[in-house]
C-alpha cells in the first residue's frame, strides 16, 4: 500500500496542528466559564483578554506541549528523555509559550514536569493516583497519532500510553490516549471519522479489558456507538480527561464545519482551551486546513514558526509513513 498522496498534498500534518492552536486559543479567553455564561455571551469569533488577560490569538499549554512534542519527534523521532526536557524547557524557561511566558497550567502537568527536571524516569514521572485524571496528557497526544498513522496498532498503543505517562500515569488517562490517537491515526490514513471512531471502539474495548479491567465501566460511554447522539446537557466540558474525550468525539462526530464544530466546544463551558484544542485538532485532520477560518488562522501567536515547524514536520511523517508501509 503506498502512503495516502492526498492527504499529502494537503499537509494534514498542518492541518491538525494548526486546528488544535486555533481551538486552543478560540477557548483561552472563556476558560472556567460555565455553559450558562456562554449560552448568554457565545464565543462566536477569535476573542482576547477574558480569563487569562491575553491578546487574541494567544494559545495555552495545550499547544505549547503539542508544539514541544511535534519538535521532539523531528529531532529525534519517538524519545521519551527529549521530550522531558522539552516540556522542561517550556515550563522553567518559557520555550514555546505564546508571549515568553507561562501564564497557565495544570497543576498534575505542573508536579510532573517538576519531577522530570529532577531527574525521574520520564514514563514514571505522571502521577498515578485517582485524582490525577485530568485531560494533561490527551491534550497534546494528537503529534504521536499523525507520525505513527501507518505503524502496527500495538506500536501506536503503546506509545500513547508511555507518552501519556510523563505527565500523566494513571491507566484511565494512558488509555483515553490511546483511543483518541486510534481516531485521529485514522483519519489520517483517509478514514471517515464515523468510521475511525468504530473501529476504534472496537480496538479499545480489547485493550482497556486487558490493560485494566476495571476502567471497562468508566470507558462505557466511550465504547458506546450511543455518544454521538446523546443531548448537549449530557456533555461535560470539564478537564476530567474522560469528560474532554467524549465531548471532543460528540462536537467532531456531529460537526458539519471546523467552525462549527469547534465553536460547540468551545461553548461546552469550563475547560474551554482545551477541550477546542482536542476537538480543533481532529476537526483540522477531518475538513483540512483551508476549512479553518482564514481570520482565526492569521491572529495566532507566533504563527509563522509553527507553519514553519510542521512543515519540517510534515517531512518527518511521510518519511516515516514510507516506512511503515
Amino acid at each position: 500500500m503506498s502512503v495516502n498522496t492526498a492527504n499529502m498534498k494537503n499537509h494534514i500534518a498542518t492541518a491538525g496542528i494548526l486546528g488544535l492552536a486555533v481551538g486552543d486559543a478560540l477557548g483561552v479567553p472563556v476558560e472556567f466559564h460555565d455553559r450558562e455564561f456562554l449560552r448568554r455571551d457565545p464565543v462566536t469569533d477569535m476573542r482576547g483578554y477574558g480569563s487569562h488577560r491575553q491578546p487574541p490569538g494567544t494559545w495555552s499549554d495545550d499547544t505549547s506541549l503539542t508544539l514541544c512534542l511535534v519538535e521532539s519527534i523531528c529531532e529525534a523521532g519517538i524519545n521519551y528523555d527529549d521530550q522531558a526536557q522539552r516540556f522542561v524547557g517550556w515550563m522553567l524557561r518559557n520555550e514555546w509559550t505564546p508571549h515568553g511566558r507561562v501564564f497557565d497550567i495544570g497543576n498534575a502537568t505542573r508536579e510532573a514536569i517538576f519531577r522530570l527536571d529532577q531527574g525521574v524516569a520520564p514514563t514514571e514521572a505522571g502521577l498515578t493516583d485517582e485524582s490525577s485524571n485530568g485531560n494533561g496528557s490527551l491534550m497534546r497526544i494528537l503529534p504521536i497519532a499523525i507520525y505513527l498513522a501507518h505503524a502496527q496498532q500495538a506500536e501506536r498503543n503503546a506509545v500513547a500510553m508511555e507518552c501519556s505517562r510523563l505527565t500523566h500515569g494513571h491507566p484511565r488517562c494512558q488509555l483515553a490516549c490511546a483511543m483518541f490517537v486510534e481516531i485521529a491515526a485514522a483519519v489520517v490514513r483517509g478514514v471517515e471519522l464515523s468510521t475511525a471512531v468504530a473501529i476504534a471502539r472496537e480496538t479499545m474495548a480489547s485493550l482497556v479489558a486487558t490493560r485494566a479491567a476495571s476502567e471497562l465501566k468508566t470507558f462505557a460511554r466511550l465504547l458506546s456507538p450511543d455518544l454521538e447522539m446523546l443531548a448537549e446537557s449530557k456533555i461535560s466540558g470539564s478537564g476530567y480527561v474522560i469528560h474532554c474525550l467524549e465531548s471532543s468525539l460528540w462536537c467532531s462526530l456531529n460537526a458539519r464545519s471546523y467552525e462549527e464544530g469547534v465553536l460547540q466546544a468551545v461553548n461546552l463551558g469550563e475547560d474551554t482551551d482545551t477541550t477546542g484544542a482536542v476537538t480543533g485538532g481532529l476537526l483540522g485532520l477531518r475538513f483540512g486546513c483551508e476549512a479553518i477560518p482564514d481570520n482565526w488562522k492569521r491572529q495566532i501567536a507566533r504563527k509563522g514558526e509553527i507553519l514553519e515547524l510542521c512543515g519540517r514536520f510534515q517531512d518527518v511523517c511521510q518519511r516515516r509513513w514510507e516506512i511503515d508501509q
